[in-house]
């Protein structure tokens, strides 16, 4: 483990996120997953999200899509918490959904659309 990545990826992760959710799964460590978590912090936040080809928005678009894609719904709902705080607006949100209906299958859609609804509306007042 590089200390540099590491710390890189943290704190990505931390902001795509979000301190609550990362305080989850590290207080969730065991010496199971332990390896796994630094696997996600190092590899995934800490070399490919900070990579300078692609902004933050639109590494949450594709990541939005690819777990519609897959059926990964849990992550879904994370991954729209995150699309908001990494600038996405609710009205993007449905258009990548939206979008996906067509490549990916309306089922899917219909499913994301759910999701991202049900997680869109923790955050309205």
């Amino acid at each position: 483990m590089t200390d540099d990545r590491h710390d890189a990826g943290m704190r990505v992760r931390r902001s795509v996120l979000g301190d609550a959710h990362v305080d989850r799964a590290e207080a969730g460590k065991s010496a199971f997953t332990e390896d796994f978590q630094s696997f996600i912090t190092e590899y995934a936040w800490g070399e490919v999200w900070t990579r300078p080809g692609l902004d933050r928005r639109m590494r949450s678009v594709i990541t939005l899509t690819a777990l519609i894609a897959y059926g990964q719904w849990d992550e879904l709902a994370l991954h729209v918490r995150a699309a908001r705080r990494n600038g996405l607006t609710v009205e993007e949100i449905k258009e990548v959904i939206l979008h996906s209906a067509v490549y990916l299958g309306v089922p899917a859609a219909n499913h994301a659309f759910a999701v991202a609804d049900a997680v869109l509306k923790e955050s309205q007042p």
